[in-house]
């Protein structure tokens, strides 16, 4: 096989990654993203501080993969965090951990590293091609392409897709690859909000006074099918709707699967996690005097704004003016919720190709030659840079995945040209 053309579909770190593995192997590489430039949801996540990975230990960090923790691990053991940062450094971008074990570019923004990785990509000669929208393959088997000059059409030798999944479709994630991969027999998993907020019913009092405030330093806590309980320290904000934030999000699986299994999930808060539930209860039992009832619980618990409203919110009077029973709930406070937000507010998505239609250089089985990476593969992680490490190491391995196979198909075709 001479001169192998490959074709990447999907600007994010999957498909950025699987065009440099490629390109280092000395393959021509055309790369063909939907939107005016790359990498627009990698630059949109790093607004707030670019959290590029974890530096907990490997097997805490595969178990954030939940039921495809197998599958991650197996790409990790040969792309991890260390590999990420070692990969980082070589762009010339420095990286630390922060107090929360997250590792961070020291200028705390994705830019320039993009703009480095974008430098290192076109010395390799990968080619861009912009605005060129992937919408499935012709019935001779040419990939399809809708240009600002019409449809585009090519055969490649090589293919990689690194389509995402579907929120954040304005960035160029809209999910829209699903009905033709399934056309062509590819087992696709329904897409589904992951690390998406949750919907309650708050009173009209609660939502318009408290919307967008944060519950900071509390532990959440979820029942789980075992006995066992899934529990995480951190925080979530109020919204209009219900919650969303990191400890939402952290639990967003077991949620999101309760919720459509029974129409409800219930979770508990401990609202001052530092603190016993007897020395609350000792403390709320002090006489009141003439403080009124959120000052005597200001004084003696500490509990004020938010924390304060939503026991409010959620409890009746005969549990509020108990100390005892006041002390239990500020604990262990029930919460219910009916539903998850839509798909295109959730940072990422579960779902996607089924690995067991993949091998293990992540080829689709059925349609040799055609390699599937990142956010597009049925996988989920909870924010703090598993999602990010996962994209990277998916487009490593796929793009490994393609030289090898063309390079055994050039191995195949030489021996049958020399019989």
């Amino acid at each position: 096989m001479n001169n192998p053309s490959c074709v990447v579909i999907g600007g994010g770190p999957a498909g950025l990654m699987a065009a440099e593995v490629l390109a280092a192997a000395g393959l021509q590489v055309d790369l063909y993203d939907a939107m005016p430039s790359v990498g627009r949801k990698f630059l949109l996540a790093g607004i707030g501080g670019m959290n590029i990975t974890h530096s907990e230990a490997f097997d805490d960090f595969v178990s954030r993969y939940g039921r495809r923790e197998n599958e991650l691990r197996e790409l990790l053991q040969d792309f991890d965090a260390d590999a990420l940062r070692a990969w980082v450094a070589g762009l010339g971008i420095r990286t630390f951990v922060g107090t929360s074990g997250r590792v961070f570019p020291e200028e705390m923004k994705a830019a320039p590293l993009l703009r480095a990785w974008l430098h290192r990509l076109r010395e390799s000669r990968v080619r861009f091609h912009q605005r060129h929208r992937f919408t499935g393959w012709s019935e001779s088997g040419e990939i399809c392409l809708d240009t600002p000059g019409g449809l585009l059409r090519r055969r490649t030798d090589a293919l990689v897709l690194a389509l995402g999944g579907a929120s954040w479709s304005r960035l160029g994630s809209d999910g829209a690859w699903v009905p033709w991969l399934r056309a062509n027999g590819v087992a696709v998993a329904d897409l589904k909000p992951a690390n998406c907020g949750f919907e309650t019913r708050w009173s009209d009092y609660f939502r318009e006074r408290f919307a967008g405030e944060p519950l900071k330093s509390i532990v959440a806590s979820l029942r789980v099918g075992d006995g066992g309980t899934h529990m995480r320290k951190g925080e979530m904000v109020v919204t209009a709707e219900g919650i969303e934030g990191s400890l939402a999000y952290a639990l967003s699986a077991v949620l999101r699967e309760r919720i459509a299994s029974t129409g409800e999930a219930e979770i508990f808060l401990d609202l001052l996690p530092d603190r016993t539930t007897e020395a609350l209860a000792k403390a709320l039992e002090l006489p009141r005097g003439k403080d009124s009832r959120s000052n005597h619980w200001r004084k003696r618990a500490g509990l004020t704004g938010v924390k304060a409203a939503l026991l409010c919110e959620l409890l009746d009077a005969r549990t509020l003016d108990a100390p005892q029973l006041l002390a239990a709930a500020i604990k262990h406070l029930p919460l219910r919720l009916h539903g998850t937000r839509p798909l295109e507010e959730a940072i990422s998505t579960a779902g996607g190709v089924c690995f067991e239609v993949l091998d293990r250089n992540l080829m689709l089985k059925g349609m040799p030659g055609v390699f599937c990476a990142g956010e597009m593969l049925d996988w989920e992680a909870p924010t703090g840079g598993y999602l990010l490490t996962a994209c990277f190491a998916s487009g490593r391995r796929a793009g490994e995945g393609a030289v090898r196979w063309l390079q055994e198909s050039a191995g195949s075709t030489d021996a049958e040209t020399a019989g």
